[in-house]
């Protein structure tokens, strides 16, 4: 006879547990109170999904250390939890996640057992936002739901379907009916927890520019050692070359990249250069754009810029030979290379001798602030928060009349932050109106020297698709 797979929810109490079990198992004989603890006894159902799906479900009591019984009752719980084949970990979704929860999760977690966390109570639109500081729980499977309000049920049960096999034969058994309601959280959920946080303090840099810039001789200055051959010979450096410094409690990797000439110019040996300096900035975070301060933004640095551009990578620009220049002031400067080069508008500026070393010192700095910036995310709430005030100050355009609602945000991806804004009506938010979202966000939130990326979808679109 196939053995049946063994359900096991878990929870600490009045989170919902019963609720569900009755809802798997279509009775009502498991208690369900407002009182803590209501579950002392683990209940056991067979249940069928799917016509032919059949599993074990096993209700246990709230995981409470508080009195000696309850503990009693919790340790009963963990074993269950022990000779289940999948656990499924509920939580309050109307509270904000809390340190118990999180310490009882990871050790179920550490079962190295299918797992789910469920976050119940999500009643209402309004309340889809709290679902979202869950996530950083870290669970490979995450469902909102709302038992009693019956929503949010088709992914928790595919989820399942996956792990319990089809029956061999055919009894009978209890059927279980899906919600017809689409889940819109379907492919937002696994974006995000596809993504793992953790502490990143290794930061790679291209040194980009046209050749002669005085890339070379930046990189000798950066690491004060003669690494890179130095030449009044336009297109000395062939190979990019990788060197590793650490500070401010970061590892640096720079990458001397070979100098790019114009591509009437590419031939041979420097067409491979090039080739080799995209496929580093692939790898690449961030950029020091190195400008020569003696010739200005020519039409070949806006093609070099273009690349930052396609890669969405930090930048800091670099103008170098401040010490020899002579016909403009820095006003003038900056203001030739934010007009010249304006899709870098975020790229704060330095001025530098790399022959002299004048501010060299100050480039280390930079790069770890800008990083910092470049791995940040913006906790849910918050950024919903100032979408919506950015919202009421300027309201998102109708068209044809048609109103075009944004219903939230969430950052789902860092280097860069990347923001996708879902909408009823994702194809008619002008990129215009992104970008009005995007210098909004930047007069909230430092991202100097990081690329925003603001994405609009449907409910349960994915974010990654090209727009």
């Amino acid at each position: 006879m196939q053995e049946l797979k063994k359900v096991a929810i878990l929870g600490r109490p009045n989170v919902g547990k019963s609720s569900l079990f009755n809802r798997l198992a279509r009775q009502r004989d498991a208690i369900t109170a407002d009182i803590s603890g209501t579950t002392r006894d683990i209940k056991k159902r067979i249940v069928t999904i799917s016509e032919n799906r059949d599993f074990e479900v096993i209700d246990t009591g709230g995981i409470d250390y508080s009195s000696e019984l309850f503990s009693k009752v919790a340790d009963f719980s963990m074993k269950a939890a022990q000779m289940a084949d999948i656990i499924i970990y509920m939580v309050d979704g109307k509270t904000l996640p809390s340190e118990e929860d999180r310490e009882l999760f990871y050790k179920l977690q550490a079962l190295d057992k299918p797992l789910a966390l469920v976050v119940n109570k999500i009643d209402n639109d309004k309340e889809e936002e709290r679902y979202w500081e869950f996530l950083e729980f870290g669970a490979e499977a995450t469902f909102p739901m709302s038992v009693s309000h019956n929503r949010y049920f088709n992914d928790f049960y595919a989820w399942l379907e996956a792990l319990i096999p089809p029956r061999e034969e055919e009894p009978t058994g209890l059927e279980l009916t899906e919600d017809t309601e689409v889940d819109p959280f379907d492919e937002i959920v696994r974006d995000i927890n596809s993504v793992e946080e953790e502490i990143d303090n290794e930061i790679k840099v291209a040194i980009l520019g046209r050749v002669n810039t005085g890339k070379s001789s930046l990189l000798n200055a950066l690491l004060g050692q003669e690494r890179s051959v130095v030449s009044d010979v336009a297109g000395t450096t062939i190979d990019p070359i990788d060197e590793m410094i650490e500070h401010n409690d970061y590892k640096i990797t720079f990458v001397d990249t070979a100098g790019i000439r114009r591509r009437s110019k590419i031939v041979g040996i420097e067409k491979y250069a090039l080739s080799r300096t995209e496929e580093m900035l692939e790898k690449a975070n961030l950029v020091l754009l190195v400008l020569d301060a003696t010739v200005g933004v020519t039409e070949l640095d806006e093609r070099v810029a273009g690349l930052i551009e396609k890669y969405k990578l930090a930048c800091l620009i670099v103008v170098n030979k401040w010490d020899i220049h002579e016909e403009k002031t820095y006003e003038e400067m900056v203001e030739e290379i934010r007009d010249e080069l304006k899709f870098l508008h975020y790229a704060p500026l330095i001025t530098i001798s790399a022959k002299t070393g004048l501010r060299v010192n100050k480039i280390l700095d930079k790069v770890t602030e800008i990083y910092q910036r470049y791995t940040r995310r913006i906790p849910t709430s918050e950024l919903n928060d100032t979408i919506r005030e950015a919202i009421r100050r300027h309201h998102v355009p109708t068209h044809n009349g048609a109103v075009v609602n944004i219903k939230f945000a969430t950052q789902y991806e860092t280097k860069p932050p990347k923001i996708a804004l879902i909408s009823n009506r994702p194809e008619f938010i002008h990129f215009s109106y992104k970008r009005y979202l995007a210098n909004f966000l930047r007069s909230k939130y430092d991202f100097e020297g990081v690329p925003l990326d603001i994405v609009a979808r449907k409910r349960g679109e994915r974010f990654d698709d090209d727009e």
